[in-house]
């Protein structure tokens, strides 16, 4: 603490007014969150519907229980039952890691959980004998007669979680078990990293034959072999990246864009592939059909590529690229509208024109292809007999959808089966989420999201299209990513629930249907302070979110990376986690089939780590105490506790930044409209005065010396074009900034002269910070 580095001393009064009461933070002794137990439990009842307690470990108490009651008479019995009834409890209590010291998995347990003083007391008046037939801790046998000792020793530092008054807590017990929410209502989930070191990953599938690989693409074209213990083959399971188009340009849609593997893959070794490539002078996205190497189930056999479909792409953007088989059988694949801007393809465009594959969901059926032609079209496909319309057309009125997933329903009902849930791009106002089906007019160019874009298609009355279940505007993102409904096993609360992102803004979202058929909108947020505070568990991601996917149980995952280009290494998977509930032990083991490996295994080592908040909060408490002191003093140490020194008042911290302002370099946010103090336009003070960055190579390193400059952990995004409006009133100080992302202020950056520019106010550069 800085004040007690430079000698002084502050009141206690003052450090308690700004500590903030014990964090909810339920965890189970063996360091992970309660759970519904799957049948009754006969004696730790208080327990029966959330806590760390199954059924057996219930019989376990209870049968030690009868041991130690053994040993009483009739009048012990009396005294004592109730007592180490408690006492045995305490371990099926939600908050038992906490009431057993067990939080950090490198501090030794308590035999006996932490108690509050007056039920301590008690204990030891009507009841000490039972500690020793508690606890084999020799210490408390020693100090059992003493009843100060022996009670300072069984109390928790921590007063809110102490037995038995954080049953009566509020606010510890508040939504026991439920996702928890900030005062916003943003739902607080956790991450697992589960793989990292990859180019732009955008798709990751399962093999579906009980050996729990995973397959995950870069867009580069290389594909790699992940196993159940997330160690990956250093040899890559499929390497098309000669043939795949694409560029480092952060943002270049071309390349590697999609994988399928066929529903009878563990028999057949059939994959499915869509990537761009140059024909000549045109641009195409492509559908080939591979197959596994006959020596090697984890290397695909390159000579074995077959053309599915071709299909010239007039520009080099909305290549569309998922694929997926549904509970059909059918291969399903999604293509962009064809680029540029507004569909100018034609009279209606591409979307609205079913002779044309762009713009659409098509349908095929590669069942039984070795022979003849490599696909049909299904009979039952909606526009077969429609005179003009290709029959592979399933659904139009697409303009980019990107990332599309099938429900696999609920797990005992079978509730939701078969529903495929779409992320469309928008244009320049909004994105959409949509269920497609068939025969189904999707809108587009007429609409966009809710509104009219083409207002005169939109008018015909003729359109027929169907609107999505839900659309966000540009100011929460720009580039939506298509997501899941969560039906693993893992996390019961989550079920039902269709979690997405977008890929500009780095928000992740998610949608429940409500008993009326609406669609309930919930933003997920990190979970902060204690909520991650759990083994393995991150509270933190990267924010270009690329791609989702789930694992052959079911659990979901996202990809997501740094630098949003194709060769940049900078990718992750990482596993959601709800922090708040798991599934009962043992309901959701699975054995992995072994899988025969020819190739060396790269073990798996994770780069992220949790984001200790409360420890930043607290250094941030200890600048702002030295600020405190400054103002008033130094304290004596014998002051009473009450707060005779204040903390630091808006007008304190106004001074405060103040001070800092007029240091050459310093930066600050403005023109977010919001409110939020992590965003906005850079401005920078320099050769004496305030003034703009034009975006001129404004990129993500720069946006980090702005957000690290500012106090913030990461940036999030580098915002352009006077996104965060024009400071017109401001001189343009800096341009062509380029940074390497540790300087410590962005004049420490290559740019221009000061004050010498050749750009407009239109160009005004802008960040989105985070922690």
């Amino acid at each position: 603490c800085p004040a007690a580095a430079s000698g002084l001393a502050l009141p206690l009064g003052l450090l308690l007014a700004w500590g903030a009461p014990a964090l909810s933070h339920p965890q189970c002794l063996d360091f992970k969150p309660p759970f519904r137990p799957r049948a009754e439990l006969g004696f730790c009842t208080a327990y029966a519907h959330f806590g760390c307690c199954d059924s057996a470990r219930d019989r376990e108490l209870m049968a030690k229980y009868y041991r130690i009651m053994g040993q009483y008479d009739d009048d012990g019995f009396a005294r004592c039952a109730s007592y180490v009834q408690d006492l045995l409890c305490q371990e099926c209590s939600p908050y038992a890691a906490h009431l057993f010291d067990a939080e950090d998995p490198g501090t030794p347990l308590r035999s006996i959980p932490g108690l509050c003083p007056e039920y301590c007391s008690d204990l030891w008046s009507k009841c000490r004998s039972s500690v020793a037939l508690l606890s084999g801790d020799p210490l408390l046998a020693e100090i059992q007669q003493d009843r100060s000792r022996l009670c300072r020793q069984l109390e928790l530092d921590d007063p809110d979680y102490c037995f038995p008054r954080l049953l009566s807590n509020e606010r510890l017990n508040r939504n026991l078990g439920r996702v928890t929410a900030d005062n916003q209502g943003c739902l607080q989930l956790c991450l697992e990293e589960v793989a990292n070191g990859l180019r732009n990953p955008l798709a990751m599938v399962h093999a579906n034959d009980g050996t729990h690989r995973f397959f995950v693409a870069e867009q580069v074209g290389v594909v790699w072999t992940y196993l159940s213990d997330r160690s990956r083959l250093e040899k890559p399971f499929l390497n098309i990246s000669e043939a795949v188009l694409t560029s480092p340009w952060e943002g270049d849609e071309r390349g590697f864009l999609g994988l399928a593997l066929h529903p009878d893959f563990k028999h057949n070794g059939k994959l499915y592939v869509y990537y761009s490539v140059e024909v000549g002078p045109d641009e195409r996205i492509r559908i080939s059909e591979f197959r596994v190497s006959a020596s090697d189930g984890n290397a695909v056999d390159h000579g074995s590529e077959r053309v599915i479909l071709e299909i010239d792409e007039p520009a080099s953007n909305h290549n569309g690229g998922q694929l997926l088989f549904a509970d059909d059988g059918r291969l399903y694949i999604f293509t962009g509208d064809g680029g540029m801007a507004g569909d100018p393809f034609g009279r209606f465009g591409n979307a609205q024109n079913k002779s044309a594959l762009l713009g659409k969901v098509l349908r095929i059926d590669v069942s039984d292809n070795d022979k003849g032609p490599v696909y049909k079209v299904p009979l039952d496909n909606p526009f077969w007999h429609e005179p003009g319309a290709r029959p592979e057309v399933y659904a139009y009125g697409v303009r980019n959808m990107w990332r599309c997933s099938v429900d696999r329903g609920d797990r005992l009902t079978k509730e939701g089966k078969g529903r495929i849930f779409c992320g469309d791009v928008g244009q320049n106002k909004y994105e959409e989420v949509d269920i497609v089906e068939m025969g189904k007019n999707y809108g587009w160019r007429a609409r966009e999201g809710f509104s009219c874009y083409d207002k005169k298609l939109c008018s015909n009355s003729s359109l027929g299209d169907v609107l999505p279940i839900y659309a966000y505007p540009h100011k929460h993102g720009k580039s939506v990513t298509g997501g899941y409904v969560y039906r693993g096993c893992e996390y019961p609360n989550l079920n039902g629930m269709y979690i997405f992102g977008d890929f500009m803004s780095g928000r992740l979202m998610s949608l429940r249907q409500s008993y009326t058929g609406d669609w309930d909108y919930s933003e997920i947020c990190m979970g902060t302070g204690l909520t991650c505070a759990f083994p393995g568990l991150i509270n933190n991601y990267h924010p270009y979110i690329i791609s989702f996917a789930e694992d052959e149980a079911g659990e979901l995952y996202f990809m997501s990376t740094e630098v949003p280009s194709a060769t940049s290494p900078t990718g992750f998977v990482y596993k959601v986690v709800d922090p708040s509930r798991r599934a009962p032990p043992g309901s959701c083991q699975y054995d992995p089939l072994p899988v025969k490996v020819r190739s060396k295994l790269i073990q798996f080592k994770p780069k992220e780590s949790l984001i200790d908040e409360l420890a930043a909060q607290s250094r941030d408490r200890a600048e702002d105490l030295t600020d405190v002191v400054d103002e008033v003093g130094p304290v004596a140490t014998d002051d009473p506790p009450v707060a005779t020194a204040r903390p630091p008042s808006r007008k304190d911290r106004r001074r405060k930044q103040k001070k800092h302002k007029t240091e050459n370099g310093a930066v600050r946010l403005s023109g977010n409209n919001d409110g939020k103090p992590d965003r906005g336009r850079v401005e920078i003070f320099a050769s004496g005065e305030w003034g703009t960055v034009c975006d001129d190579l404004w990129d993500g390193k720069s946006a980090e010396v702005v957000c690290r400059h500012l106090g913030f952990q990461y940036a999030l995004r580098a915002a352009k074009a006077a996104e965060f409006g024009e400071g017109k009133h401001l001189k343009i100080l800096l341009d062509d900034v380029q940074c390497q992302g540790t300087e410590q202020s962005l004049l420490d950056c290559q740019h221009r002269d000061v004050g010498s520019h050749n750009c407009g106010h239109h160009e005004d550069a802008g960040v989105v910070c985070g922690n």
